[in-house]
């Protein structure tokens, strides 16, 4: 019978206690897809509602994860309900406490400066960073990061890991494969800077002829000066220009 405060569930013909790491990856996929919202609401708009907002949600499914039992957890009942007809690969429990644990602490560092001090400044983008990277890492990749810490620490190493990564060393692609596919790599790379430098320069010329055909005596809009008011929140945190660049205002 499961208790209610547990981590991981024991299954038959497995050492260690289990997550479905289908579940898991899924429910990052989504605390993902709301955090790069909010940042990016915060970072164009200078709006942390959303933000606030997220920070106070995802403390509270992460100590629902750690401290009562996964199952409880929001994100991962929907994670689950996603993945519900696939195939279930199950992980190793202790090293996800861990990896949480790293997020929990990030989301109280957050709860602290955005959500009750309000501060804003550049330890919030490294915070929110790092969330951001853990979380891309182990939905795109399935590569846990901070598991990676558990190992570190823990004279016991992770056992069933995703993709069998703690038991399997894969073998090396022959060396004409790896240079055709790193060829292939850096022409992409070098396209996409050359089609950046193509719109550049086509999006300068096209502001220069805009500029040129504005007179230089041309009155300025009383109601488009005060949109343009750069807000003080954006001085703080040396937006200003930026945030005048993202709102269109010269």
């Amino acid at each position: 019978m499961n208790k209610i405060a547990d981590f991981g569930e024991q299954i038959d013909g497995y050492a260690v206690k289990v997550l479905n790491e289908r579940a898991v990856r899924a429910s990052a996929g989504i605390l993902f897809f709301f955090a790069i919202v909010s940042f990016m609401n915060a970072w164009l708009t200078g709006n942390f509602q959303p933000t606030r907002v997220f920070v106070v949600v995802f403390l509270v499914d992460f100590t629902i994860r750690i401290f009562i039992n996964p199952r409880f957890a929001p994100s991962l009942i929907v994670g689950h309900w996603f993945v519900r007809k696939q195939q279930p690969e199950y992980v190793g429990a202790p090293q996800k406490r861990v990896a949480w644990a790293i997020g929990f602490g990030l989301a109280l560092t957050m709860l602290y400066l955005v959500v009750i001090n309000q501060i804003v400044g550049p330890i919030n983008l490294f915070v929110c960073a790092a969330c951001l990277t853990l979380l891309f890492f182990e939905t795109a990749f399935g590569i846990c990061i901070g598991c990676k810490v558990y190992n570190l620490f823990n004279r016991d190493q992770a056992q069933l890991c995703p993709g069998n990564a703690c038991d399997v060393s894969v073998a090396p692609a022959s060396r004409a494969a790896g240079f055709a596919q790193g060829a292939i790599v850096l022409a992409f790379a070098a396209l996409a800077v050359v089609v950046t430098l193509w719109d550049a320069r086509a999006h300068s010329q096209n502001t220069v002829l805009q500029i040129d055909a504005v007179p230089s005596s041309a009155p300025i809009d009383p109601a488009e000066a005060e949109r343009c008011k750069v807000p003080e929140f954006a001085k703080a945190m040396g937006h200003e220009e930026k945030w005048k660049l993202h709102n269109n205002c010269k």
